[in-house]
């Protein structure tokens, strides 16, 4: 006879890697490429464009001078003046690109009504961009951010450091039990200020996070603008926003008892018209908000929703990118709404 698993255990490992290939399976999300646009330190293969000109930024000997194949620009001026004899330095290709993701798994990620809760959806977001940076030799790093405070996840190669993290992302509790209502209004405000002065080198930066505030003030800037504004301006920043349906339109129910999952306040709400109407166009007006500060910040925007196909809207997203940036879309490339 087997006992059964105790209340709030991790699943066992064969249920996790099944829950973890049933949201991002891999054969389909190898199809998809999210670009790189923003200039990088490193060059791989042609797929990142480099900071510096030249098949890298490492320096490494100095050789003569081939007129007509050496570039002119690597023309190491020190040597050739010590011994009066024109030389190049050679450079040594960087092959290595950092992308590191900031992470939401506030209890407000734990919130779904319709397929999966919004944290499932996080970690399908996170290994969209994961397995398409591991597929290129680059290394993925992440913040988790919770309750409790931010976590760090060093930056690795390789696809058994992706599934770990990926595992660690679905297992972490959103906050201490000792306080499980602990409010972190400022938390990813933290999170972003963590992340843009610890990884100072450029390369891709992943916001993937609800961007639920407590500011109510439309008219006010939110809170985590700022440091998202300061990430940006070195590096490309693609922010994930997700939602779930009940979080833009309330079902007319009449008398819920509702638990801000943030906070662990609870109120009963009678979800009349009038109300339901006042909650829809406060969400709109929360979206709005969200989406112009992300603009002003030039912030990629990818918006994926508990009730929706999560693929096709990152193959949406990942076409729009490739037509924006004047590359042309490969044949191989799953189509809009089409099969992925």
């Amino acid at each position: 006879m087997v006992a059964p698993e105790p209340a709030g255990a991790p699943p066992p490992p064969a249920r996790r890697n099944a829950k973890i290939a049933e949201l991002a399976p891999e054969r389909t999300l190898r199809r998809l490429e999210l670009s790189v646009t923003r200039r990088l330190d490193g060059l791989l293969n042609g797929e990142h464009l480099g900071l510096i000109p030249g098949p890298g930024t490492e320096l490494a000997e100095a050789r003569l001078y081939q007129p007509g194949e050496d570039d002119v620009r690597h023309m190491d001026w020190a040597v050739t003046a010590r011994t009066t004899t024109p030389h190049v330095r050679d450079i040594i290709a960087d092959h290595e690109l950092e992308a590191w993701a900031l992470v939401d798994i506030t209890p407000s990620m734990d919130f779904g009504t319709a397929d999966r809760v919004k944290r499932e959806l996080a970690v399908a977001a996170l290994a969209a961009v994961g397995f398409l940076t591991v597929r290129l030799g680059d290394r993925v790093g992440a913040y988790l951010l919770h309750n409790d405070g931010l976590r760090r996840w060093p930056a690795r190669t390789g696809k058994a450091n992706l599934y770990r993290l990926l595992h660690t992302v679905l297992d972490t509790p959103s906050g201490d039990e000792r306080h499980p209502h602990a409010p972190r209004p400022d938390g990813l405000t933290t999170g972003l200020t963590s992340l843009h002065r610890g990884q100072t080198r450029r390369g891709l930066r992943v916001v993937i996070s609800d961007f639920l505030d407590t500011t109510t003030d439309a008219a006010t800037p939110p809170a985590w603008e700022r440091p998202l504004r300061r990430l940006a301006t070195r590096h490309q920043v693609l922010a994930v926003e997700i939602i779930d349906p009940r979080e833009l339109d309330l079902p007319d129910i009449g008398l819920v008892e509702m638990t801000d999952p943030e906070t662990g306040a609870v109120h009963e709400i009678v979800l009349n018209k009038r109300v339901r109407k006042a909650y829809a166009e406060a969400a709109a007006a929360q979206r709005l908000r969200t989406r112009e500060a992300l603009r002003r910040c030039g912030a990629h925007h990818l918006v994926l929703r508990t009730d929706r196909d999560w693929i096709a809207d990152i193959a949406r997203f990942a076409l729009r990118q490739r037509r924006a940036a004047g590359r042309p879309v490969s044949a191989g490339t799953a189509a809009p709404g089409g099969p992925a």
